[in-house]
């Protein structure tokens, strides 16, 4: 594959602009983005069922757990651009918990595939609903897509918010979504 991503390079980069392929910059370009593809798009050869370790949860943990600000770098699918930002994680415990490493790992998965923002928010909590059977999830992703920033409508700075909300958290009046979004922005040192 490595050789296929290779010859693909050479031929963009004469593509762009030709006899450009040649230029001393950029001789060792195809090796340099064949090995960072293998590492940016990882997450295809993760199978995230084999991350999520559960363990039993402790007797009388059943307030909500919460890893916020989990930085994330992704590419969008429909102009092979980045985007990246930070993904914020709740949960409500029923039967089992997961080491906290293992949300962040989630994110990292999903986030090293081609991707949209709308699907990686959905697989991220239906990823930790399907095997923690929690109570509740609430998975919320920032990001900036370099897509709207650098090309098109080119608008830096501005950011996309989506969520993913089940189970207690998606009652009406609920407190604990109250609570998720009040610490989620709340800000430490």
């Amino acid at each position: 594959m490595v050789d296929t991503v290779e010859q693909a390079v050479y031929m963009l980069l004469s593509h762009i602009e030709p006899g450009m392929q040649d230029r001393e910059g950029l001789k060792d370009t195809p090796r340099r983005v064949a090995k960072m593809y293998k590492e940016i798009y990882g997450g295809y050869k993760i199978n995230v069922a084999d991350l999520m370790t559960t363990f039993t949860k402790e007797l009388g943990m059943d307030e909500m757990i919460v890893v916020k600000d989990i930085p994330f770098y992704s590419t969008c699918e429909h102009h092979m651009v980045p985007f990246f930002g930070k993904a914020h994680i709740g949960y409500i415990p029923d039967e089992c918990i997961i080491g906290i490493s293992k949300l962040a790992r989630i994110v990292d998965v999903f986030s090293r595939r081609l991707q949209i923002q709308e699907r990686l928010t959905e697989q991220i909590a239906n990823t930790i609903e399907v095997h923690l059977k929690p109570l509740g999830v609430i998975v919320v992703v920032e990001a900036e897509h370099l897509c709207m920033a650098a090309r098109g409508i080119k608008k830096p700075g501005s950011s996309t918010t989506t969520s993913k909300i089940t189970g207690v958290f998606k009652e009406k009046d609920n407190l604990a979504r109250t609570e998720f979004f009040s610490l989620i922005n709340r800000r430490g040192k």
